[in-house]
């Protein structure tokens, strides 16, 4: 057995191999006649750097002279790395894996939190769409179930005793304004604070005052929605016409009172109240006031009851930004205004009823319900629990519900 010295083609340093077969095979394709076959004369081969290596195959003189060697070699070193690279791959997919299965289970994970926050706006809407609908609350329609119902108990009162119902094309219309109404209100709101929207955790998410939309967006949409409140307002007699148009005065100064007063639920009241008013209207011709003015003034106090627990989610962010509302202005006495609001409330009903000739035992009794759903309302809500404000808040729909069967039961039941 021989061994001999090779030199690579780099300028690194030879490297003595010990073959385990002989070099006669090679010797005798490349080594010259004259050579002993029992002896063995080291082969050096090197490169020169400075040359210009023009060969594509600068390995090729070596390997015709090394022969079996260099293909036993070719096929051993690869194996090696090839399998060092396997496990190494085997290792690296194993961790991708793990790290991938990790990541699958937070991105499901996510997705079950988001579906199930999201609205059927989110759910069913285009996605152009979704910032308009979320900027008229149609997601949340507890405000235009609170736009509603005052316009529906005064048309069901203005309704004729005995068994006629009240007028269904006067509640489809008003239903559908007050979706109009209220959304253009929320618009002009949102147009209007947008700024300190931006500063409440509640309303910084909001299409306005995160960016979503910008104001021409917002006062685009605004002209649209008012147009549709005014197809539905032309449909009505020249006095609702009136009173429809003044209206928006209140919607539009809304927005600016929690600035200038402590007590901008009040004329919330007024505001979204003034429905009554306008139901009545559609269906007489004209007002009553000995029977309007009660109900209005119930509608006012009521609005303070659900507005005031309404507010106690954001008095942290409002004194912070400066913002004004009963909820700050009645500080630890918060339960005995709402009570004697509540109180007023229920009074004002049932003066309007009085005023109304409802004689029947239905409408007290309703009364005497809608009393135990606000006592219920005031003496169980958690003030600082913003959860619980908006639950008790919410439920003020059945308030309305109670309120408007009673009217209708005590027109068909005299």
């Amino acid at each position: 057995m021989a061994s001999f010295w090779l030199v690579s083609p780099s300028p690194a340093s030879p490297r003595f191999l010990k073959p385990s077969f002989s070099l006669s095979r090679t010797l005798s394709a490349g080594a010259s006649s004259s050579s002993s076959s029992s002896s063995y004369n080291p082969v050096t081969i090197t490169s020169r750097s400075n040359a210009p290596n023009t060969n594509p195959y600068p390995n090729a003189s070596l390997l015709l002279l090394l022969g079996p060697f260099s293909q036993r070699r070719r096929r051993w070193s690869p194996s090696c790395v090839n399998f060092d690279l396997r496990r190494r791959a085997h290792v690296s997919r194993s961790s991708s894996s793990a790290s991938t299965g990790a990541e699958k289970d937070d991105d499901e994970a996510a997705a079950k939190v988001a579906v199930e926050g999201s609205t059927w706006i989110d759910l069913y809407l285009p996605r152009q769409a979704r910032p308009y609908a979320k900027l008229a609350r149609l997601d949340k329609p507890i405000g235009t179930w609170l736009f509603a119902w005052p316009c529906m108990w005064s048309i069901t009162l203005a309704a004729t005793p005995g068994v006629h119902l009240p007028d269904i094309k006067m509640l489809t219309l008003f239903a559908f304004g007050a979706l109009f109404v209220r959304g253009a209100a929320c618009t002009i709101n949102d147009l209007l604070d947008r700024d300190i929207d931006a500063m409440v955790e509640r309303t910084k998410s909001r299409p306005l005052a995160s960016g979503v939309l910008t104001p021409f967006q917002g006062l685009c949409f605004l002209g649209f929605q008012l147009l549709l409140g005014l197809g539905l307002l032309l449909q009505l007699n020249n006095y609702s016409r009136v009173l429809g148009a003044a209206w928006l005065l209140l919607i539009f100064t809304y927005p600016l009172m929690k600035r200038l007063t402590y007590w901008p639920q009040a004329y919330l009241g007024l505001m979204i109240n003034w429905g009554c008013l306008l139901g009545w209207a559609a269906v007489k011709g004209t007002i009553d006031p000995a029977i309007m003015l009660p109900l209005y003034i119930s509608g006012v106090f009521w609005t303070l009851v659900y507005d005031t627990i309404y507010a106690h989610q954001d008095k942290e962010d409002d004194v912070k930004v400066g913002v004004k509302s009963t909820a700050l202005r009645f500080g630890d006495s918060n339960k005995k205004w709402i009570t004697g609001f509540g109180i007023m409330c229920i009074a004002s009903l049932a003066l309007a009823g009085y005023n109304a000739k409802i004689a029947g035992w239905a409408y007290y009794a309703s009364l005497g319900v809608a009393s135990g759903h606000l006592a219920w309302q005031i003496w169980t809500a958690d003030l600082s629990s913003p959860l619980d404000c908006n639950r008790k808040f919410v439920s003020n729909k059945w308030f309305g519900a109670i309120i408007f069967i009673g009217i209708l039961l005590g027109r068909l039941l005299p």
